[in-house]
């Protein structure tokens, strides 16, 4: 049996109208058009879906059987079609997102919001890892999306290298903030706030000080920068900070604490990368969200610049 979806359709709308010409009318086409048509279903079928009697279309109820059908194919089609329409529109699908505990508190949730504006039918999935754990979550085609730390790369991955300036975070009226760049000769033996030992922005920052003949004083060690902002509003210490965590508060937080960024010279960098799978076709929504991400670092990083040129701005 090899029926189209247009003889289908044909027969629903001769059964609809009751006539051939009508029917012909309707899909446009020629009424003998029409009459061929439904001959070759029956054909097919193997059995006559209507009687002819004196010029007149006398449904069997074989037809009013495969009517049923007919109209729950094409109801599917219709459904099909609409769903194909809302995916090829960004607006249907499934999103899953790993990303590592510096994005994941304001950065990251901030542009899916905006993302998902308007996809109502987009479900996503967001969990915060380790970037060591994420790598291998995207490699194994876990997620979608991975926003991380640069790892090495591997054949498995696909991924966007981004290099961030990392900058000191300080009180407004702190002395120091009239500086519009901070060394650690500015800083040396003053109260620090520092990530682990191991976090790459830990150790340039003390090759730093030990490069200039200064003391790192390593008063709190976190893990992520954003508990540290809470401290040096206190007055408790500085700190040298991601831009992603300093630029989500710039953007998105209130200003009550008091804070400024400063440039801190020698550079510090964060290097964080967009990774996705590799060896499969990404789904559309996974890269238009990947392009919207991107859109939006390198945004960050102009503002930024704009900001630590114009003399810091307060958190």
């Amino acid at each position: 049996m090899n029926l189209s979806l247009r003889q289908i359709a044909t027969f629903r709308e001769v059964m609809r109208s009751g006539s051939i010409s009508q029917a012909a009318r309707t899909v446009g086409r020629t009424q003998p058009a029409v009459s061929t048509m439904i001959a070759t279903m029956e054909q097919e079928l193997g059995f006559p879906l209507f009687i002819r009697e004196q010029g007149k279309l006398t449904p069997t109820p074989e037809a009013h059987y495969f009517l049923e059908e007919a109209e729950a194919i094409l109801a599917r089609v219709e459904r099909t079609k609409l769903t194909l329409g809302h995916i090829r529109a960004l607006e249907r699908g499934k999103l899953r997102i790993a990303c590592h505990p510096a994005a994941s508190s304001l950065f990251l949730p901030r542009l899916l919001t905006e993302f998902l504006e308007g996809r109502s039918e987009v479900d996503i999935v967001f969990n915060m890892r380790s970037s060591d754990l994420i790598e291998d979550l995207v490699a194994s085609q876990q997620f979608d999306i991975g926003f991380a730390e640069t790892p090495r790369r591997r054949a498995s991955i696909d991924q966007t290298d981004f290099d961030l300036e990392c900058v000191c975070v300080l009180r407004a009226d702190d002395p120091l903030a009239r500086a519009e760049v901070i060394t650690p000769d500015t800083l040396d033996g003053r109260p620090m706030a520092v990530l682990f030992d191991e976090h790459p922005t830990a150790v340039q920052t003390e090759a730093a000080f030990r490069s200039a003949g200064r003391r790192l004083n390593k008063r709190l060690e976190l893990r992520t920068s954003l508990p540290g902002l809470q401290f040096v509003a206190s007055g408790y210490c500085y700190m040298i900070c991601d831009m992603i965590t300093a630029y989500s508060h710039v953007v998105q937080m209130p200003r009550s604490a008091d804070l400024v960024i400063r440039r801190f010279s020698p550079r510090i960098s964060n290097r964080v990368s967009i990774l996705t799978p590799g060896y499969v076709t990404r789904a559309l929504i996974a890269q238009a969200f990947s392009d919207y991400l991107e859109r939006a670092i390198d945004t960050m990083q102009r503002r930024m610049d704009e900001l630590l040129r114009a003399g810091g701005q307060r958190l």
